[in-house]
């Protein structure tokens, strides 16, 4: 999926939310445990109820790969009823890899062949051989971290060099060698609100992914006001307090609800570019 195509959806959806798919086997309703695959039947009833409302899928290896095996074939099969049943959803592989460029070209491997999945996460700690294996597949999308939404940000990536630079704006700018907004976006978190400024100065048209709408206390008015474009320009995403709204058997129903409400705040964010 390109540029255009994602903005053509969101368009179309009035929408930009991304719904979470992290999936905490000890916390989704304890009627589904008995179900062959608990995992993947959530998913697809969170991913049936929601559809209407999002433009992406965000599911998180980490509760995937906590379960081993079984982890990893319900990951494989939530994206394949994705792909199979909602094609317009952009799939974001939330894996932060990166490493030594052969390891990192077999991680992209993974993702961009074995799965064909639209975009993955990615970590530039390790600098541009560990990026660039990610970036050699056409139509695919590196999203790399840059300003995240947890309190340990302000260990390193808020630390100014002699000029005054600050490291994540040094990610931002350096990371520009390497691709352009056809192929690469950053995760900036919700919780950094007029930071987004300083962002937008740097990387004015690139696509933001941004996490911390929900539980983690984001605002999405503040995120729209300094982030977004006249593209656009960002992909919000909400994840527990979407996709565990509800523990009953009512749960994939409340998820729906809450998708809906947000889609509804972003359709009014959307009205000035729409």
């Amino acid at each position: 999926m390109n540029k255009q195509e994602l903005f053509e959806n969101i368009k179309k959806k009035k929408s930009f939310l991304c719904v979470g798919l992290d999936t905490d086997i000890k916390k989704i309703p304890e009627h589904l445990l008995k179900e062959e695959d608990p995992i993947f039947t959530f998913n697809k009833a969170i991913i049936d109820a929601t559809a209407p409302y999002c433009i992406a899928y965000k599911p998180n290896l980490a509760f995937y790969e906590s379960m081993g095996v079984k982890g990893w074939i319900a990951f494989e099969k939530t994206v394949e009823y994705i792909k199979k049943n909602y094609p317009d959803q952009f799939i974001i592989a939330d894996a932060k890899r990166g490493d030594i460029g052969n390891t990192s070209a077999m991680y992209a491997r993974t993702f961009f062949e074995e799965l064909n999945i639209d975009s993955v996460t990615v970590a530039p700690y390790m600098g541009e051989d560990s990026v660039t294996p990610f970036l050699t597949y056409e139509g695919k999308w590196v999203i790399l971290l840059a300003l995240t939404s947890n309190k340990g940000s302000h260990d390193f990536q808020l630390t100014e060099d002699k000029e005054g630079e600050r490291l994540f704006e040094k990610v931002l700018r350096k990371s520009q060698e390497w691709a352009n907004d056809q192929n690469m976006m950053y995760v900036v978190g919700a919780t950094q609100g007029r930071m987004f400024e300083d962002i937008r100065k740097i990387v004015p048209n690139h696509f933001l992914l941004v996490p911390g709408i929900g539980a983690q206390g984001g605002s999405l008015e503040e995120v729209c006001k300094y982030g977004m474009t006249k593209e656009c320009g960002l992909i919000v995403n909400s994840s527990r307090a979407i996709i565990y709204a509800d523990k009953t058997e009512n749960f994939a129903k409340a998820a729906g609800e809450e998708a809906q409400k947000v889609q509804q705040q972003m359709e009014k964010q959307l009205a000035a570019i729409l």
